[in-house]
């Protein structure tokens, strides 16, 4: 088996099936996939064998579908490249979900990025959990991604009160104002610490920021003894990921189901 496989059979079994608790969120499991509901839209994960084929498979689907539609509510179900059945897409695609943005999983090895951060003359980093900083981060969220992502900010104020050894928050700012952002997750009884946000305002962008936030934080996951970080990169960021030695172990792809416009 090589180090490849290796990271990946862990990832199925350390991380698949479990959802990341949010403000209010109830979470609660059909067979062998969880539904999440009560965030800023409904969550389903599973493991990679939901264990269901054919007309059971397609009521296990209908009945999120059905238990969102009753709230009238969006539901993204996260799915990896190699999940099982291999039809599971096209079914979902048959119940009204729809493909987003696909995604790579990456893994690594914690040890091989724990390295002191370099950052840009003008940039400095700190750690925090003001929620008046949470906010701003927010803010810029919504600005690079051109959408309203301010309940980034809700998430986070509710994290660093709820569980605040659950995660670390790393702002990135030059002349007071935030231009990337980025946390560390962090479950207990799991070798795997997950590495979100990472979004850079477009002219900071090419300058190391996203490097340096990744250095940081592999530091922090080496301090509290996690042996691996695993992450959903874009595009943009999975090359990058590469680079720096993580590997790219399958792909994730949300399906969104959204109630009809009234």
């Amino acid at each position: 088996m090589t180090d490849t496989d290796q990271l990946l059979a862990a990832y199925d079994d350390q991380l698949r099936g479990a959802g990341e608790p949010g403000p209010g969120t109830v979470h609660e499991y059909d067979g062998r996939l969880l539904r999440v509901t009560g965030g800023h839209q409904g969550f389903l994960t599973a493991p990679r064998d939901l264990g269901v084929r054919g007309d059971e498979l397609d009521a296990l689907i209908a009945r999120q579908r059905d238990h969102f539609a009753a709230r009238g509510e969006s539901v993204e179900w996260k799915t990896r490249g190699h999940d099982e059945p291999a039809d599971l897409t096209d079914r979902l695609v048959a119940a009204g979900f729809v493909p987003e943005g696909r995604e790579t999983v990456i893994v690594g090895h914690t040890a091989d990025l724990a390295t002191d951060p370099v950052l840009p003359a003008g940039v400095t980093l700190r750690q925090t959990a003001d929620p008046a900083d949470l906010h701003r981060i927010g803010a810029m969220e919504t600005a690079v991604w051109g959408r309203d992502m301010s309940f980034l900010g809700d998430f986070l104020v509710h994290r660093t009160t709820a569980e605040p050894d659950g995660i670390v928050v790393l702002v990135a700012e030059a002349d007071g104002e935030v231009v990337s952002a980025a946390w560390l997750m962090l479950r207990n009884g799991v070798d795997f610490a997950g590495l979100w946000g990472g979004s850079t305002l477009s002219e900071w962008r090419g300058r190391g920021i996203y490097r340096a936030l990744v250095a940081r934080r592999a530091q922090l996951a080496a301090e509290r003894g996690y042996k691996y970080l695993h992450v959903d990169a874009s595009d943009d960021s999975s090359p990058i990921l590469q680079r720096l030695g993580l590997r790219a172990v399958t792909t994730t792809t949300p399906y969104v189901w959204s109630p009809p416009a009234a």
